[in-house]
């Protein structure tokens, strides 16, 4: 029950400050009528988790409301995915981040590896980038997408065509034999599949409740990836019958 209360609390204190744009420790402790110190921690608790960015004397929200909502839904299982595909990662490695949910935590995990670059169209990833000064980060320009806090558009694939890398971690709006993987903004496909094609390996990096979806616009089949890392959730059967096509899946 205490547990449940403590949770409450934080949703409503992420709430202030996404639907205020930020709010300070002060008006926190006020409106919810607990201590300073008390928000202090729920504070450092939401920017630990990547919800918020701590700003002097309060926080702001992180990233746009539907990236926050979207973010909360198998938190854990996207965790683990991203701590799987982070362990892909070795010193002097040079990889690509497409913008997502799932993907934006894998430099979460690359706590402890040296020298890593990452081009990225996403800023999702940003507030856990700062806290590593062994990642040396290219954010590529473009036109601003806020409901997927990624940089796209003809700018966005003309620099990520300058670049060339070992691993590309890819995200998903919905995955299957069928359709291959999908996403629901042309924009955001047409980013993905030039990652892809820039690198040496593709790996898709999608919780379980993305199989069997599509979305509006065809990124690339699956088989043009090497792995798929999903959690542990998706169907036996169902891994088998991607295995059959020759691709890895990897079930955390």
């Amino acid at each position: 029950m205490v547990k449940d209360k403590v949770l409450g609390r934080k949703k409503e204190v992420l709430r202030i400050l996404t639907e205020n744009t930020g709010a300070t420790v002060s008006d926190l402790s006020e409106q919810l009528n607990v201590s300073v110190v008390t928000i202090r921690n729920d504070l450092e608790y939401l920017a630990d988790s990547g919800y918020i960015i701590r700003t002097r004397g309060g926080g702001v929200p992180a990233f746009h409301p539907s990236i926050l909502e979207r973010q909360k839904a198998m938190f854990a299982q996207k965790a683990e995915i991203a701590k799987a595909a982070a362990d892909m990662v070795t010193d002097g490695d040079r990889v690509m981040i497409v913008a997502g949910t799932t993907t934006a935590l894998i430099p979460r995990f690359l706590l402890g590896k040296r020298d890593v670059h990452i081009v990225t169209n996403s800023t999702l990833l940003l507030p856990y980038v700062r806290i590593n000064p062994s990642l040396h980060v290219t954010l590529v320009g473009g036109h601003f997408l806020a409901s997927a806090e990624a940089m796209v558009g003809p700018i966005a694939i003309r620099q990520i065509k300058e670049f060339h890398v070992r691993l590309a971690f890819l995200g998903t709006d919905g995955f299957s034999l069928e359709k291959g993987f999908t996403a629901h903004q042309m924009e955001v496909a047409e980013v993905v599949k030039q990652m892809a094609g820039q690198a040496e390996e593709a790996v898709l990096c999608a919780d379980s409740s993305k199989y069997g979806n599509a979305g509006f616009a065809h990124i690339l089949p699956l088989t043009e990836v090497s792995l798929i890392i999903t959690d542990d959730r998706l169907a036996a059967d169902s891994g088998v019958d991607l295995e059959a096509t020759g691709i890895s899946v990897t079930r955390v």
